[in-house]
């Protein structure tokens, strides 16, 4: 792709430069060259964000007829079916990941819209509890205020799509962060909701860093509520710096999360799980199965079968539909990852890696790789790569594994491989862990809650989960007749 256009920020309705007028260059990871400018926006332009973002929540958006509300979130899904053609390459060009899966991303985010919509609908409900003859208690939904989003680079516009769709259906306004190395989704996003008609002030994006950008919308004492999924030492510092006035957060964090195959597991269903979890979205994701757990059993045949996967693994051109693992987003991180393989080797681990073809030396490629000869006391068994690296390890029993699954500070996922139903159970309960797959890969359900435990996050987003997070829960009790009142003071 050729001629992309400069981003400038979203605010109230309009493109604009940063106040500053400062902008950052945009690289392309497959090749390390400039892809566009992108307006830094900094504190002065999270403050105009959020103040035309208060002022459409206090206006004409918080005056809206639900179904009227509605009608321009249904709007915005059928605007993105319009423009998956257009927006599965940018987001390919942007971060590199294989073009075959940017496509299935993006016809994700338009579902995020239509599903809430329809949760809004159906489910956003009160509850109602009579006391005797005496009084009517009952509850209801308000939108909270100015919802700060803070979204990462690994999957930018499904991820976007899934925070700015609960929030704005649900009655509130937004000011989005997106990730800084990968913008060109997010103005694409800004584009497609600005051509919907909503308010002005409704939906606002401001482009920058997050020490910056970021910190000033936590810090912002009109922004009620911070959605933020990234690394867990920043998530971290948003929950302390939105303390002092008791912001409500969101975090879903980073993970570590275990592969567990037991020797009576369908070898090759398990295999192909095994491969896509980790090597799919060029390992850049948070779910990814890196920690794989073979029974000693069955461990020789199964890493010999890795191995010839590794082999076979395409990588290539982000925009070849036939390319299975692309470069990572950046060249910081690619430097990162490289250096994880290092740390491997001087930990003595063998690291068994598949092949970047040479005419690809200019992008920021790790080919496939694991980690073999690992025990989980190895930095690389306990900290987050983040990259298409999987450490490879071994274990006799049901209560080794799940020993040695929950030693480690993370607990976003995991996936037991079995076809002892009671034995996947009791060792998908045993495993610290917000979500766990029996014999399955990766598969969402929106109606069902996504978020970890320990260092992988706090709260919980999606279904009706969302409602508990971007909505104020509040109770009216009803006086049904004339009940006692206790008189002090009267004689």
């Amino acid at each position: 792709m050729t001629n992309i256009e400069d981003v400038k920020l979203y605010i109230n309705g309009e493109f604009v430069n940063a106040a500053s007028g400062k902008t950052f260059e945009n690289l392309n990871p497959f090749t390390n060259s400039v892809i566009n400018q992108i307006a830094e926006g900094d504190k002065a332009d999270i403050e105009a964000a959020a103040k035309a973002a208060k002022s459409a929540f206090h206006g004409e958006w918080g005056k809206l007829k639900v179904n009227d509300r509605l009608n321009y979130i249904y709007k915005i899904a059928d605007l993105i079916d319009e423009h998956i053609e257009e927006i599965a390459p940018l987001e390919s060009l942007d971060t590199g990941l294989p073009i075959s899966q940017t496509k299935n991303m993006v016809k994700r985010a338009a579902q995020n819209f239509r599903f809430y919509a329809q949760m809004v609908s159906t489910s956003l409900v009160g509850e109602a509890y009579k006391v005797d003859d005496d009084f009517l208690n009952y509850t209801i939904h308000k939108p909270i205020g100015v919802a700060g989003l803070i979204t990462p680079w690994n999957a930018p516009f499904m991820l976007e799509t899934w925070k700015i769709a609960p929030a704005l259906a649900t009655g509130n306004t937004v000011v989005l962060k997106p990730g800084e190395w990968s913008p060109l989704t997010a103005n694409r996003l800004a584009e497609i909701i600005d051509k919907a008609d909503l308010p002005k002030g409704v939906f606002n994006v401001v482009h920058g860093f997050g020490e910056t950008a970021g910190a000033s919308l936590v810090a912002h004492p009109d922004v009620k509520l911070i959605s933020f999924t990234g690394e867990t030492t920043t998530g971290s510092e948003i929950i302390k710096n939105g303390a002092d006035d008791l912001k409500r957060v969101s975090a879903e964090l980073g993970g570590k999360s275990p592969f567990i195959v037991f020797d009576d597991a369908n070898f090759d269903r398990a295999l192909d799980a095994c491969t896509w979890g980790i090597f799919s979205f060029n390992g850049e994701r948070c779910t990814a199965n890196s920690r794989l757990f073979i029974h000693e059993s069955i461990y020789d045949e199964f890493v010999s079968a890795l191995k010839e996967r590794i082999e076979n693994i395409v990588v290539g051109d982000p925009m070849d539909g036939k390319t299975e693992l692309g470069p990572l987003i950046h060249i910081e991180h690619f430097n990162n990852v490289k250096r994880y393989l290092e740390i491997a080797r001087e930990e003595g681990a063998e690291v068994f890696s598949g092949h970047v073809p040479e005419q690809f030396q200019k992008g920021n490629y790790i080919p496939p790789t694991l980690l073999l000869n690992v025990t989980n006391d190895m930095r690389v068994a306990q900290e987050e790569i983040f990259g298409p690296v999987m450490t490879v390890m071994t274990f006799k029993d049901e209560e080794e594994v799940i020993q040695l699954a929950n030693d480690v500070r993370y607990g976003l996922a995991g996936y037991v491989w079995t076809n002892d139903i009671q034995r996947g159970h009791r060792v998908a309960q045993a495993v610290d862990s917000g979500m766990l797959w029996i014999n399955s890969q990766n598969v969402r359900d929106l109606r069902i809650p996504f978020g970890g435990s320990k260092h992988s996050g706090m709260g919980r987003e999606g279904g009706h989960y969302a409602f508990e997070f971007y909505t104020e829960t509040q109770v009216i009790h009803v006086a049904l007749g004339d009940h006692h009142i206790p008189q002090f003071g009267k004689k």
